[in-house]
């Protein structure tokens, strides 16, 4: 199979909701899902470079517990996990 006939099939499987490119969910085609996925790795290479790689790392930890009706935060204190705020400013 060629390349120009594996995108065709990537993005007709796109086309009917399939989710084929990671980080591309909720693309309409092969094309918005492959630029979806691009913005969400830049958004978060941005992100990193802005809080810096501790402030990066305790995002992921007050966010990585949250839940449909409870914040990370919320649940972090509940449950006793340490989160260092201190580590979110952003470096001037």
């Amino acid at each position: 199979m060629s390349s120009q006939q594996q995108r065709e099939e990537l993005d007709r499987r796109a086309q009917q909701g399939e989710t084929v490119v990671p980080g591309g969910t909720r693309g309409k085609s092969l094309e918005a899902q492959e630029h979806l996925a691009e913005g969400r790795h830049k958004g978060g290479e941005t992100r990193k470079q802005q809080i810096g790689q501790e402030g990066y790392q305790e995002m992921g930890r007050k966010g990585g517990p949250s839940t449909t009706n409870k914040s990370g935060g919320e649940r972090a204190s509940r449950e006793g996990i340490p989160i260092d705020e201190s580590k979110f400013r952003t470096r001037s």
